[in-house]
């Protein structure tokens, strides 16, 4: 059973940064094709990928909106990812959720996760 854990959220102003960490339990970092992503869920809106890491290679995706600001990293020893977020802008204001699963499809889609963490709110305030 996996289980996904999030946490770091918070408010800072424009310019500022957060790092979000997700600890995983019963998810095995090795597979190729095992995947940790991060997505974000504004009010009103759907939920959208943001970044995403392979954890068997460490290769990973981001969304455009948030590339060469954000990064996505792992930590293998303590089966955590991380998201470092710097020069956050009012629109990365969001709920953010930690995803894990061995996917076939693309990352950008929520129905290719199976396991889902609870969420950490960022808010940005200019």
């Amino acid at each position: 059973q996996v289980q996904l854990v999030e946490s770091g959220g918070g408010s800072v102003q424009a310019g500022g940064s957060l790092r979000l960490s997700c600890a995983a339990s019963g998810f095995n970092y090795r597979f190729r094709r095992n995947c940790m992503a991060w997505f974000r869920q504004a009010p009103g809106q759907g939920r959208e990928g943001v970044a995403a890491i392979y954890t068997g290679d460490g290769s990973t995706n981001y969304a455009a909106s948030v590339k060469g600001r954000f990064t996505i990293s792992q930590d293998t020893a303590k089966n955590t990812v991380y998201l470092e977020m710097n020069n956050l802008k009012p629109e990365d204001t969001a709920m953010y959720y930690c995803a894990a699963d061995q996917i076939a499809g693309s990352w950008l889609a929520t129905e290719s996760f199976g396991y889902w963490g609870q969420g950490t709110q960022v808010t940005v305030s200019s």
